[in-house]
Parts: structure tokens; C-alpha cells; sequence
């Protein structure tokens, strides 16, 4: 349960709408509802397709507040840098453009226009909702779906390893690139509030636990996404004008031990089958892939 105090620190206006058709214990719901208080009613969503085009709804039944384009799977970016460009021509340069997209509309079928989105340095703030997998079309490994967990189409756990899209987008010299989890919520609204000040093409990652994909229950949802940060598979950093620094409580993780990386893989269905004899091999990969970002991190940290 999240402590009174921090509730009161998100605000009490509402923009998220209740009665939605999000699964129950959906993460990036949670996730969405931080983000609009943060943003603010002067803010425009573009939405491309994926749980979140059936989640906002249509018409007098929206559960946004504020308003929201439906746009095609690769487009959004692209979107968002249409509307920016408009409200600019109309001397308007006080609302938010928000691009809020899942991991196949970001990794995968939309990364072209993400990329050229940020390469021009349009101001927007790009979202990625990580649930890694595509959900809404019946759980689908992506380019975000981490290495030994199952999906529909790796029922025996994915081989290849999660891209590395923070790196990515940092290759792209946009001002400011953070993570995020809906675990650690004043974390999550302090960077969307520290993002939207910040002129330019912003990144924002969001992991967002998905009940059905990831096989757990639907009480556990803030659970998982605690324990993912606190065994170092998820790490909440910002990256702002090449300086990389680390938030709690990972920050602290380069001295402190973790927990055990099975506390956070035996409570998910989708990674059940890695604890089997025969899969040995690939539950080290994943742990190499870990170790292997935690590597990286030092050495940025000591530039």
C-alpha cells in the first residue's frame, strides 16, 4: 500500500477516468493515472495502437481527461510531432504532446518514427509502456520481451536477449531520458513533471507489470514491479545533457546487496519453466544480460 503522504504529493485531480476496461491489476493503468495528474488537463495524448486504444475508449465514454488521438501502430511519434508542429504555427507552446506507447509500438513497429522524432527534437515526451510483450493481440514476444520468459509465440522462453533502448535512445542526444515503474510512484510523477519542463524530444520507460502476460496474480502487480527494481533487473535512472544518475532505490545498489533475482522470476508464470534442470543455460544468459547492464552502469557512473 502506498503511505498517505505520498498520495497527497500526486495531487487530487483526477484525469484518469474509472469504469475503464483495463485488466484487473493492470500496471500501466496505475501507471497512466500518475502520469495525467503530473501532466495536467493542458496536455494532448497520442495513442497508437494497443491495450491502451481499448482502455481510453471512444467518444462520451473516454477515460482520459484530456484529449487523445487514436493513431496507426508505426505512426505515433510522428503524430506527436504533427500536433507539436501545429500548436507551434498557432503560437501555442503551452500544452503538453504526450506520445504514450507500448513495447511493440516503441522496440519494434514504431521505432522509425521515434527515432526521427527524436533526431529533430520536437518537443514531446515519449512514454514507453513496458509490459514486454504484445498484449493486446495475444501475448507476443518483442524486441522488449526479456530473455527466458514465455510467451505465445516462445513457449519455451524467448533466446534472445531485451534490447538495450535506453542506450538507444541516448545515442540520440535528446536532452533528457529516464525510467520509471509504477512501484515507486512519486518517482514516476516527479520525472513526467521534470520532463514536460524540459523543452525538446524527452524519453521516458516505464515497466509496467501485466497480470495475464506475466502469469501472476492481479494483487501482485505492485509487488513484482518493487522486486524488479530491487533485484536489479530494472533500474530507475536519468539521463540529463550525458550525465547518468541513479534514483532510489537503486542507487544504492552498487553497494548493497540485492535480493535474489529467483524472489522476483518464481512469482511470474511466464519464467517458471527456467528453474527446470534442462534450462539452466538460460536462466545464466539472463543473469549475464543483468550483470552485463550493471557493468555498464559503473562505467558511466565513473566518467
Amino acid at each position: 500500500m502506498f503511505r498517505p503522504a505520498i498520495i497527497k504529493k500526486l495531487g487530487e485531480e483526477e484525469l484518469f477516468n474509472p469504469g475503464h476496461p483495463a485488466c484487473h491489476g493492470c500496471g500501466f493503468s496505475i501507471t497512466l493515472r500518475h502520469v495525467l495528474k503530473a501532466a495536467g488537463k493542458n496536455t494532448i495524448f497520442v495513442v497508437p495502437a494497443g491495450c491502451t486504444s481499448i482502455v481510453a475508449g471512444t467518444m462520451n465514454k473516454a477515460t482520459f481527461g484530456v484529449p487523445f488521438y487514436h493513431t496507426a501502430f508505426a505512426a505515433s511519434a510522428a503524430v506527436g510531432s504533427g500536433i507539436v508542429e501545429a500548436l507551434s504555427r498557432r503560437g501555442r507552446d503551452d500544452i503538453n504532446v504526450i506520445v504514450w506507447a507500448g513495447d511493440g509500438a516503441t522496440y519494434d513497429i514504431g521505432f522509425a518514427t521515434l527515432s526521427g522524432a527524436a533526431e529533430r527534437g520536437h518537443n514531446i515526451l515519449y512514454i514507453c509502456n513496458d509490459n514486454e510483450a504484445y498484449m493486446n493481440t495475444g501475448i507476443q514476444r518483442s524486441g522488449g520481451t526479456p530473455r527466458g520468459a514465455w510467451t505465445t509465440t516462445t513457449w519455451e522462453g524467448k533466446r534472445e536477449a531485451k534490447k538495450d533502448l535506453i542506450r538507444i535512445m541516448m545515442s540520440h542526444n535528446i536532452p533528457y531520458i529516464a525510467t520509471a515503474t509504477p512501484a515507486y510512484p512519486l518517482d514516476l510523477y516527479n520525472k513526467v513533471k521534470k520532463a514536460l519542463s524540459i523543452r525538446g524530444f524527452k524519453y521516458l520507460h516505464v515497466l509496467n507489470p501485466c497480470p495475464p502476460g506475466w502469469r501472476i496474480d492481479t494483487s501482485l502487480t505492485i509487488e513484482v514491479a518493487k522486486r524488479a527494481v530491487l533485484s536489479g533487473v530494472w533500474i530507475l535512472l536519468e539521463y540529463e545533457n550525458g550525465r547518468l544518475k541513479l534514483n532510489p532505490p537503486s542507487n544504492t545498489m552498487l553497494e548493497k546487496r540485492r535480493i535474489p533475482l529467483g524472489d522476483y522470476l518464481k512469482i511470474q508464470g511466464r519464467f517458471k519453466h527456467l528453474f527446470k534442470p534442462e534450462n539452466k543455460w538460460l536462466l545464466e544468459k539472463l543473469k549475464n544480460d543483468i550483470d552485463e547492464m550493471w557493468n555498464w552502469v559503473k562505467e558511466m557512473l565513473a566518467k
